[in-house]
């Protein structure tokens, strides 16, 4: 802002991968696109979904409710948004704001090697 304000409007802002979180218990977090814009904006997804209160990274903290949902781009492979609901959610989502400001692939981060058993080693079952 300072910039555009002493030299001029050259620069704008950049929102693409920003993520959110609501710190409820469980946190519920979000990143860019939600199912019902992308279909707004025609674009052609997969939906990738599951409750995760059976996996080992809900089980050890005695989390009763946690999911995911991530909506993926057909033909491009684009990671359009990320949302989930978990005791690390605000972690596991800077993980996808990362990959999606990046432009990183579903299918690149789905063969990254991650510490285990980490929330962050779930991301590669997410895709």
């Amino acid at each position: 802002m300072a910039a555009n304000l002493l030299k001029g409007n050259h620069q704008t802002a950049n929102y693409l991968g920003i993520p959110s979180v609501v710190f409820t218990i469980p946190p519920l977090a979000a990143v860019d696109l939600r199912e019902r814009r992308a279909r707004e904006q025609n674009l052609r997804f997969r939906v990738q979904k599951e409750m995760t209160s059976t996996w080992y990274s809900s089980r050890r903290v005695a989390e009763t409710y946690s999911s995911y949902k991530v909506l993926i781009e057909e033909g491009t492979d684009r990671i359009l948004g990320a949302h989930i609901l978990g005791s690390e959610a605000g972690e596991v989502i800077n993980l996808f704001a990362l990959a999606i400001r990046s432009g990183m692939h579903a299918t690149d981060l789905k063969h990254m090697l991650f510490a285990y058993p980490t929330s962050g080693s779930n991301l590669t079952r997410m895709l």
